[in-house]
């Protein structure tokens, strides 16, 4: 077990963030199967939120082994963790996680802003059609991106005995291949980015032509259009805060730099931990056909 007391605070963290993702990421799965199960068929969000949830629920999976290995079995972490199907796996829920949050943004701005030029109108009577499309593009790069990020980073030509001799040495650093080619790859994530700020720009400029227009009239800002735009904001900024402080976490953990066992390198868990379950929350809590199931399921319902 990890020596350092640092890691009871992680653990304690680390835990949290779990039970909290896989509740709120189970609930999103089965709400949405409950209505596929029922209907027959999916709406682009029902659809979306599957996608989200599922993801999500890998992505917390393979950072808790990430997490309970290198605390309580540190040489098994470093012999096996850090292996060929542990990284594929790691690679790939972080990229898709990522692309599926990302169509979550450009599904908000295409239906609640008030664009009315005609390539944006083209795409938004069209959004429900291309949807599957965009998901599986995502799902196809991310395992392009896992895959590449496997043959660049992972030790080839390495003895497993003499792997496992050299991580018994107490300063032995592992060391992945390339590092400059494994972040290189994963840079592949700041498209994403770049789309999520161009629709998070769009949806702020039309909040801001619909405001405008209803203060003119004089009927006030708070109508139904309003609320949906504040709302979608609420989301795609939350999304952004998880997004820029898990994107920098997991860079800095792929420079395989950080001290082993170190203070900051059981922040960096933590913090990648925060991005799968905290924008659920945000989801299931600015979703209004959301938010009475979840009260329910938490057996917060108040008596009638």
């Amino acid at each position: 077990m990890a020596s350092s007391l640092s890691a009871i605070p992680h653990l304690i963290i680390m835990s949290a963030e779990f039970i909290t993702g896989i509740t709120v990421n189970g609930f999103l799965v089965i709400i949405n199967g409950k209505e596929l199960i029922k209907s027959r068929k999916l709406t682009p969000m029902q659809l979306l939120c599957i996608c989200i949830g599922i993801s999500r629920f890998g992505l917390l999976m393979v950072l808790m082994v990430q997490s309970f290995f290198s605390v309580f079995f540190p040489l098994f972490y470093r012999v096996k963790i850090y292996g060929a199907s542990m990284l594929f796996f790691w690679m790939f829920f972080s990229s898709v996680s990522l692309w599926f949050a990302t169509c979550l943004s450009v599904f908000y701005c295409l239906k609640i802003s008030g664009f009315t030029q005609s390539y944006f109108l083209w795409l938004k009577f069209r959004i429900s059609k291309l949807m599957p499309w965009l998901l599986l593009g995502s799902l196809l790069a991310s395992m392009s991106i896992a895959a590449v990020s496997l043959d660049v980073g992972y030790p080839k030509n390495m003895n497993n005995n003499d792997f496992l001799k050299n991580a018994t040495l107490k300063k032995t650093e592992l060391k992945i291949g390339p590092i400059n080619g494994v972040l290189l790859v994963n840079l592949a994530l700041l498209f994403p980015l770049a789309i999520f700020v161009m629709c998070t720009f769009m949806l702020f400029i039309s909040l801001y032509r619909h405001t405008h227009r209803m203060q003119n009239r004089s009927h006030g800002v708070r109508n139904a259009s309003t609320e949906a735009h504040i709302n979608a904001l609420k989301t795609v900024i939350t999304f952004f805060c998880f997004f820029i402080s898990y994107f920098a976490a997991f860079m800095a953990n792929m420079t395989f730099s950080i001290p082993y066992g170190s203070q900051c390198f059981f922040v960096v868990k933590d913090i990648m931990a925060a991005f799968p379950s905290g924008h659920s929350v945000i989801i299931i809590l600015n979703n209004s056909k959301f938010q009475q199931p979840f009260r329910r399921l938490l057996c917060l319902k108040k008596n009638q």
